[in-house]
């Protein structure tokens, strides 16, 4: 059996994290089989259902390089044949009009009413339900329109979709859809059924806890590769410790059986970790393409600066392109911004401007500045001031950078030069003792 999936989607608007797990593991399932991944817009929802919300889906799709074997099937251009078939329904007895509710006639499906509903399930197992603790439900509404129901499994059957992979908020409707399929005598697909993407609280993720649509993780600097990844995770597992994978890695590795049947919760620490992983793995020639794209448009002149050093530290160090120029500023101007907890931690204590003047009269001695004798020039002012390092390393990165992070301290005083370490320390020690307020920098937030 030549693997037949599709990604259906109701195109509203925003493209929900949610709906585009359920594409990737559909693609990825396709490609490792060999098979065929098909899109079928159901867009029959006109009011909803408008050309920039297609627009929208069709361009997360292709970010995220889901590709499709087939021309797009459009839900809306196939309502005549979802009408005969209700009407072959209701002409072989397999369902009947009721006014259901008052609100008009509907043409309603007949379920069993005995014995035991049952389907083996790709993800969950075996799932059971007594045909009695089910009802007939409406497949077509009093307004002659199709119900989605009816219209999904039509589709199925035409698509020749041999196997169903959604989220588990799907599994009863899958009761109602296997019995629209033995009504066709229609072949009946295998169904795998996804585990919810819960919070930390283990409800449902939703827009309450960060960001909840494709767009979005975009706009916040997430790489395609990086979502990808990311939403795989959350409810399968590769079977070792790897978390970080390439396209083929993932297409070897995808199997069903590797999904997880309980909820899988979102971790936004992890989703950090790992853009950053994505961009630390990049080629140095991609990687300087964006920082020096970022650095020049933040209004920063690149100068005579060892740009090969300065990135061989940042590279490893940037989550996201956008951080950037906020976190290397201070190597490519003297107007760097301050982080305020770093400046009320590290500078805003006694004795500090003095602590900085010492560091650039001992800097200013030095013949060869390097990491050996920069390092060894604080060792010696530390144990003259009987005082550990911290009390003098941390005070003079954030003077020289602004910051409380960033690469290790001599590698990068070494990178700036001596001449620019000692006028900066020196510089701060004054501004210290004016009591005036550096000039601080807003932390940016990613999710919640």
């Amino acid at each position: 059996m030549s693997v037949r999936v599709r990604f259906a989607p109701s195109p509203t608007g925003n493209v929900h994290i949610g709906n585009i797990r359920a594409a990737i593991f559909n693609w990825l399932y396709a490609r490792h089989n060999h098979g065929k991944f098909l899109l079928r817009v159901e867009d029959t929802d006109l009011e909803r259902s408008t050309p920039e919300a297609i627009s929208t889906l069709m361009e997360c799709m292709q970010w995220l390089g889901l590709d499709y074997d087939e021309e797009p099937v459009y839900q809306s251009k196939n309502s005549e044949r979802h009408l005969a078939v209700a009407e072959d329904l209701l002409e072989r007895g397999l369902a009947y009009k009721d006014n259901k509710g008052g609100g008009g006639e509907c043409v309603i499906f007949r379920m069993p009413t005995e014995g035991l509903l049952s389907f083996d399930d790709l993800v969950k197992g075996t799932i059971k339900k007594k045909a009695q603790d089910t009802q007939d439900f409406v497949i077509v509404r009093s307004n002659g329109t199709p119900v989605f129901h009816l219209a999904n499994v039509v589709d199925d059957f035409d698509m020749g979709i041999t196997h169903v992979i959604r989220g588990d908020d799907h599994v009863e409707n899958t009761f109602k859809h296997i019995e629209i399929f033995k009504a066709l005598g229609a072949p009946i697909p295998n169904f795998g059924h996804l585990p919810m993407i819960v919070n930390n609280q283990g409800k449902p993720y939703s827009k309450r806890d960060g960001a909840a649509f494709v767009g979005e993780f975009k706009e916040q600097g997430y790489l395609a590769e990086t979502l990808f990844n990311f939403l795989l995770l959350l409810g399968w597992a590769p079977g070792d410790d790897r978390e970080v994978l390439t396209s083929d890695e993932m297409i070897e590795l995808f199997t069903l059986d590797r999904c997880k049947s309980s909820a899988a919760r979102f971790d936004t620490k992890k989703l950090v970790w790992m853009n950053g992983e994505y961009i630390r793995g990049k080629p140095r020639e991609v990687y300087a393409e964006q920082f020096k794209e970022r650095v020049t448009s933040a209004g920063l002149s690149l100068g005579d600066a060892d740009l090969d050093g300065i990135m061989e530290q940042m590279q490893v160090r940037t989550r996201f392109y956008s951080d950037i120029p906020g976190n290397c500023a201070y190597f490519f101007t003297d107007d760097y911004p301050f982080n305020a907890k770093a400046v009320k931690k590290r500078l805003l204590k006694d004795g500090v401007p003095e602590l900085l003047d010492e560091v650039a009269a001992a800097y200013d001695k030095l013949d060869v500045f390097d990491m050996e004798t920069s390092h060894e020039a604080l060792v010696k002012l530390a144990e003259a001031r009987e005082t550990g390092m911290g009390a003098l390393v941390h005070p003079v990165r954030v003077a020289v950078s602004g910051l409380a992070e960033g690469p290790g301290l001599f590698e990068m005083l070494v990178l700036m030069g001596k001449s620019v370490v000692c006028r900066r320390l020196r510089l701060i020690a004054q501004r210290l003792r004016n009591g005036e307020v550096l000039a601080v920098q807003e932390e940016p937030s990613r999710g919640r």
